[in-house]
């Protein structure tokens, strides 16, 4: 067996087995297969595709290139929950609360942010005290008393995929399903859970802007999932606006905390407890969706998903008692404010409209005016800004006249909350007329179609 053939053989479009598979995987990990070899397998793969066997056969390789977390000290059924990764999205804060107060155990690893899109862990760092990195030995004990326990990934976790991700990062190789869906799924069959729910983002802040392309990829890491013996569920959902009213590592804690307590935006609570539905189903607790759905509804009404919250955050050495008290975390110096005004002008000087409807949004647009206040990553070394953010006080389809708060800003440096505005402003398109509105989840993937 050598790489040479194996490249050949899938340039001209045959399928690769197993040994193969891992020959390649362990081969370019352990660096006995240079960069350039590798880079025109990844080439090869772009063009020709793989089936699905091939691509659980490589999400496999990856996922067994490093560590593999072993939760088999942890009593009950395991469920894990990975987004594709959006705007404005913190459902990991609170569908993990929500989870653990219905006995289903929980033990996640989460990222940090790169670029627009938030991490986890960063905005779990926001809460004063809280520690991200504990022995696993903790985690395990942690996750047996309470039900929870959030940390960072390890090092050694499918050190394949870190290493194949950063070649296809600069070989254009990246936009491939089965390449995308094999990164995303060796890292969930590393983390060691016996079930997976997936949040497969669609719209102007993903990385899937179609539902076909979205539908696609839910369905080839369903099936991954799946032939690889985990129970695997995929939930498509909007991302063409952000999701909910905050964007911003410290102010998505504080809007995550309001949707435990039952107050938050609709958009955001319509998600995060149709992922906890599916969890309480891929769990086993009950095979009846509108019992999954009640029991969800008990947890946040009874306020015991709340009261997991604190339980969570004081054992992981946060600071419980700013979650009974958001206002004291710490803030941003500046606020600046975006009214109605400021779209209307930005957007329609000659038509001198003096209201108008939010019809579309570019999110990455919103994304990007985060990242210029500071609150994401240009590259994996950035120090972000965790009181930096976005408040929205407007959704597409609102009707906004010119004295309407839109939005504010947070920021501590003046400059860039004025480049931010600048953005803003043009991020959002109007009309005269009502627009016709996406759903917030568009459908759901059990099996292979």
């Amino acid at each position: 067996m050598n790489t040479y053939d194996l490249i050949m053989k899938k340039r001209n479009g045959y399928p690769l087995e197993k040994e193969e598979i891992i020959y390649l995987v362990n081969g370019f990990t352990n660096g006995d297969i240079p960069d350039y070899q590798m880079a025109a397998f990844l080439m090869a793969v772009y063009f020709q595709g793989m089936n699905d066997e091939e691509t659980t056969l490589l999400t496999i390789a990856m996922a067994d290139s490093g560590d593999r977390l072993d939760l088999s000290g942890i009593k009950g059924i395991k469920v894990d929950k990975h987004s594709t990764g959006g705007v404005g999205d913190k459902t990991s804060l609170i569908v993990g609360p929500i989870l653990a107060s219905l006995g289903v155990p929980i033990a996640k690893m989460s990222g940090r942010g790169l670029g627009h899109t938030g991490g986890t862990i960063d905005k779990l760092e926001g809460i004063p005290g809280f520690r991200t990195t504990i022995p696993e030995e903790d985690f395990i004990t942690q996750v047996n008393d309470i039900g929870l326990s959030i940390i960072g990934q390890t090092a050694n976790l499918a050190p394949a995929d870190k290493k194949i991700y950063a070649l296809r990062d600069v070989t254009a190789t990246v936009d491939n399903v089965s390449l995308i869906a094999s990164s995303i799924m060796s890292k969930k069959l590393a983390a060691g859970a016996d079930a997976i729910v997936l949040d497969v983002k669609v719209g102007t802040g993903a990385f899937m802007k179609t539902l076909e392309d979205a539908r696609k990829l839910a369905e080839t890491m369903v099936a991954i999932g799946s032939l690889a013996g985990k129970t695997t569920i995929a939930v498509i959902t909007d991302m063409n606006e952000p999701l909910g009213n905050m964007v911003g590592n410290i102010s998505e804690v504080q809007e995550a905390i309001s949707c435990l307590r039952g107050e938050g935006e609709k958009r955001l609570m319509e998600v995060s407890e149709t992922l906890a539905g599916y969890m309480v189903l891929a769990a086993g607790i009950t095979s009846d969706p509108k019992e999954a759905k009640h029991m969800v509804d008990d947890a946040i009404t009874s306020g015991k998903a709340f009261e997991k919250m604190k339980e969570f955050v004081s054992a992981q050495g946060g600071d419980a008692e700013v979650l009974e008290h958001p206002e004291l975390f710490p803030k941003a110096k500046y606020v600046c404010t975006i009214t109605g005004k400021d779209l209307l002008h930005a957007r329609n000087q000659t038509a001198n409209w003096r209201e108008a409807y939010l019809e579309s949004c570019d999110n990455q647009e919103i994304g990007m005016v985060s990242l210029i206040l500071g609150g994401g990553r240009q590259t994996k070394d950035s120090v972000i800004d965790l009181t930096v953010g976005i408040h929205l006080y407007k959704h597409l389809g609102d009707r906004i006249l010119e004295d309407d708060k839109v939005a504010e800003l947070y920021g501590n440096d003046d400059k860039k909350i004025d480049e931010a505005r600048r953005r803003f402003v043009y991020a959002y398109t109007l009309s005269q007329e009502p627009p016709a509105l996406s759903p917030v989840v568009y459908e759901v993937i059990t099996n292979k179609k």
